[in-house]
């Protein structure tokens, strides 16, 4: 069987989709303002779109953990699919972007979208 150009143009607009979907993802300014754990648990809203940096203190549960930026510590949710290759303990500065979720009755919880390491202050 050989190869066409078209065939060979399909393939490779293919593998620029599929190394583009790998590429890295925007981390310029955005119309999020940072915040801090104690901001959200004294005055957090639900679906408030939040922006932190700080470190996972433990974790506590499947995709749970406990994030501190030295003003509180809240319980965030990452997804293993997000969560970064590289190494991070507790002593790794990141910044995570995501959402409060504030349940009736039950302490608020951001649920990361993203989560990146981030040089210390």
């Amino acid at each position: 069987m050989h190869s066409t150009p078209a065939r060979l143009a399909l393939f490779g607009v293919a593998a620029l989709c599929l190394a583009g979907a790998a590429a890295a993802q925007y981390v310029g300014p955005s119309a999020v303002r940072p915040t801090t754990v104690a901001e959200i648990l004294n005055s957090g809203r639900d679906d408030q779109q939040v922006v932190l940096q700080g470190t996972l203190q433990k974790k506590v549960g499947h995709e749970k953990y406990e994030f501190s930026d030295g003003t509180g510590v809240i319980r965030v949710e990452i997804d293993d699919k997000i969560f970064p290759r590289e190494a991070i303990d507790d002593t790794t500065r990141v910044e995570i972007q995501g959402e409060v979720e504030k349940e009736f009755m039950t302490s608020p919880e951001i649920d990361v979208d993203v989560i990146r390491r981030v040089a210390a202050p």
